[in-house]
């Protein structure tokens, strides 16, 4: 939704991944298509991300906008869970967005400006509530991931002041409750996520997009080192 929208308000845009297949499927009925590109990279690997920067910014006459949206995980018990799996967790959730940062940061001082919006969590902000998983707890958030979470919005901060110098901005969004469609078939659990919320409903993919069409324009020129709670009111109870 977030690649949909920025298509839609005229960005072209470039989603990174090492499935092109994955990408077809997921933009197949995609009206703004010709606006999307694939570009294969595996943010596990610096040289990857710097290549992959590199090659698009050659096409393009340069890139404006970062978007750390990449993930990837393993483990989930908060007794059981080996010291790789949490090792792992951390690489991908935090130690990815600092890759492609530092990859991208070339590119942006070549620019004299640049935008990077790094996505967190509101399990980066609060913990999970416990009693929402206990009759399901295949879905239980892992400790691994809020706390990677927390580090993206702090790392978010600290490049925001770092960077600011040379006209890039960095900030975060914070989404809270957006179900994949396979675990809304779920139905207790999605009642139990919506009644943490102030409007009483889990998010839509399409109540994301404007919080990233909004940083990634000139509208947001002033704002950097914050982070924006798209949570329907979860984190404010």
């Amino acid at each position: 939704a977030i690649t949909e929208s920025l298509a839609f308000h005229g960005a072209t845009v470039f989603v990174l991944g090492r499935s092109k297949e994955k990408f077809n499927a997921a933009f197949r009925e995609v009206k703004a298509k010709e606006n999307i590109f694939f570009s294969n990279c595996d943010v596990a690997l610096s040289s990857s991300i710097e290549n992959v920067f590199k090659k698009i910014a050659a096409e393009q006459g340069g890139i404006d906008v970062l978007i750390n949206n990449a993930f990837y995980s393993k483990g989930q018990s908060p007794e059981a869970m080996s010291d790789e799996d949490f090792a792992l967790g951390i690489d991908g959730t935090l130690s990815n967005v600092f890759r492609c940062i530092k990859g991208i940061i070339p590119c942006f001082k070549k620019n004299g400006s640049g935008k990077i919006i790094n996505v967190s969590s509101m399990y980066g902000m609060v913990s999970p509530d416990f009693a929402v998983y206990d009759n399901f707890p295949a879905y239980l958030n892992p400790p691994h991931y809020g706390a990677a979470k927390a580090g993206v919005i702090q790392l978010t901060k600290y490049y925001a002041n770092f960077l600011g110098k040379d006209g890039i901005t960095v900030n975060a969004v914070t989404p809270g409750p957006f179900p994949s469609a396979e675990v809304q078939k779920a139905e207790g659990f999605i009642e139990e996520l919506k009644n943490k919320t102030a409007l009483n409903k889990i998010g839509k993919p399409e109540d994301l997009a404007g919080a990233f069409v909004f940083l990634s324009s000139n509208a947001s020129d002033f704002i950097t080192g914050q982070n924006i709670i798209v949570d329907g009111g979860w984190t404010s109870k």
